[in-house]
């Protein structure tokens, strides 16, 4: 009996991590919105990922957690400048100029980058997935045709670029020897953190003499929900199912981050940017569907 209980464990905590990303990432693209408000985009972004980078490595240090080797800093910096210094850096970029629930409609194509290039490493696309490939494309270029996104070229070529650095730094990651549990999410963030206050002072950002309550709740809650507890579950998650699980909460961030945005901040979503949503979502659906249940996980040491 007490060996039932690891075994028992993932199923528990695979879907409650996945309930976390769908609900808790949905919500992060308008609290950057609200955040945006009084900070500037990468040094909100690195003031988020330091606060909870420095929060949760002296808790881990604390409770008597190994620090990473010197390979596992080396990798967790390499991901965590991908997934959160690129993947979230752009993304809070990108809503100064356009609104939540569009960028996390131009972020759902990440899962499409994913596939690709899971052929790096040998993982060519069926051709269902090669289908799945064309069909979210062909949204990803009926979303720029949108209102949302046709006007504002820079945001759009920005979230792209976001979702493909996040899509890489996922795929990347699964092979190499990274620091165990939650020191892994502290890792990145602070590796992410240092290069996106440099940026950020780089070109000229400066930190808000007064900035409003909004934002500044805002900004903990982005470092709290956003940083600490759903980015350690997509960790978990990655670590433990199928890349196609891991990135299925591409399939409810787009309609939860629209229904906050147009329920909270008044945004409007057009025709064009709807059916640009349900074309990239198709896509995904079909590369998932597809599946590679039959083949062997990206990381051979993931159980």
């Amino acid at each position: 009996m007490p060996t039932a209980a690891p075994r028992l464990q993932p199923r528990v905590l695979i879907p409650l991590c996945l309930f976390l990303l769908y609900v808790v990432w949905g919500s992060t693209y308008l609290g950057i919105h609200f955040a945006l408000e009084s900070y500037p985009p990468f040094l909100l972004a690195g003031l988020r990922f330091s606060a909870a980078g420095v929060l949760l490595y002296g808790f881990l240090r604390w409770r008597g957690m190994a620090p990473p080797s010197r390979t596992q800093w080396r990798n967790a910096a390499v991901t965590g400048l991908l997934l959160l210094g690129m993947g979230n850096g752009l993304v809070c970029f990108a809503e100064e100029r356009v609104s939540s629930g569009i960028a996390a409609v131009a972020v759902s194509s990440m899962p499409l980058f994913a596939a690709a290039f899971g052929g790096l490493y040998g993982n060519w696309p069926s051709r269902r997935e090669a289908l799945g490939l064309m069909v979210g494309f062909a949204g990803v270029v009926l979303l720029n045709l949108g209102s949302g996104l046709s006007g504002e070229r820079i945001g759009a070529v920005a979230l792209l670029v976001a979702a493909a650095a996040w899509a890489f730094g996922s795929v990347w990651s699964r092979r190499q020897d990274m620091p165990a549990g939650p020191m892994n999410t502290a890792a990145q963030m602070l590796c992410a953190s240092v290069a996106l206050l440099a940026v950020g002072f780089g070109t000229g950002e400066r930190l808000p003499a007064e900035p409003t309550l909004k934002a500044t709740l805002s900004l903990a809650y982005l470092a709290l929900f956003g940083s600490i507890v759903a980015f350690s579950a997509y960790l978990y998650v990655l670590r433990h199912a199928r890349p196609a699980i891991a990135t299925s909460y591409a399939y409810v961030n787009p309609p939860v981050a629209v229904l906050f945005g147009v329920v909270l901040a008044g945004e409007s979503v057009g025709p064009r940017d709807i059916a640009g949503m349900l074309v990239i979502l198709a896509g995904v659906a079909v590369i998932t569907l597809a599946g590679r249940s039959g083949k062997r996980k990206l990381n051979p040491r993931a159980p």
